[in-house]
């Protein structure tokens, strides 16, 4: 474990979806609860929500929450180019880096999250937990975005699972 790199991960999957259609499915609240999110809303620069069905852009923030976890996590969108690429905070000070490219008829989409603090409580609560919470979330991604199933666990009384 000398060499694991506690700061940052990467993660890849393929969607067979339109770019327009993944894109979205990171940039409109209406669209993040449908395989991400029980809640999502942002607002823009003059702190106004924004309609679900809108997308997020560079520099408006969000605020997010999750089937069966307490806690809101708010951030902000610091990209957001309206086709390929956006970046935002998440867990505090950490980066999220989410580029689509297209890829012999699917969209390739690889998610990096970085600037992870190496103290034992970030190692455990952000690096692995986000590495395994986002590998299901880009599962789930690619099920609703390829017509499947919605693979969260929403029940209350089943926690925790693999999905959720």
């Amino acid at each position: 474990m000398k060499n694991f790199d506690w700061t940052a991960f990467s993660l890849k999957i393929l969607v067979k979806a339109s770019m327009s259609d993944v894109y979205n499915a990171w940039t409109k609240a209406s669209e993040l609860e449908k395989w991400f999110l029980k809640k999502a809303n942002f607002s823009n620069k003059e702190r106004q929500v924004i309609s679900k069905d809108a997308s997020a852009e560079s520099g408006f923030s969000y605020e997010w929450n999750w089937y069966l976890y307490e806690p809101t996590e708010r951030g902000r969108y610091l990209q957001a180019n309206g086709k390929d690429h956006i970046q935002f905070t998440f867990a505090g000070d950490c980066i999220v880096d989410v580029k689509l490219s297209e890829k012999e008829g699917w969209i390739l989409v690889e998610l990096s999250q970085k600037d992870i603090p190496t103290d034992d409580i970030s190692k455990k609560e952000i690096r692995l937990a986000c590495q395994n919470g986002w590998s299901f979330y880009l599962v789930n991604l690619k099920s609703k975005c390829e017509g499947g199933l919605d693979l969260r666990n929403k029940n209350e009384n089943t926690k925790p699972m693999v999905n959720n």
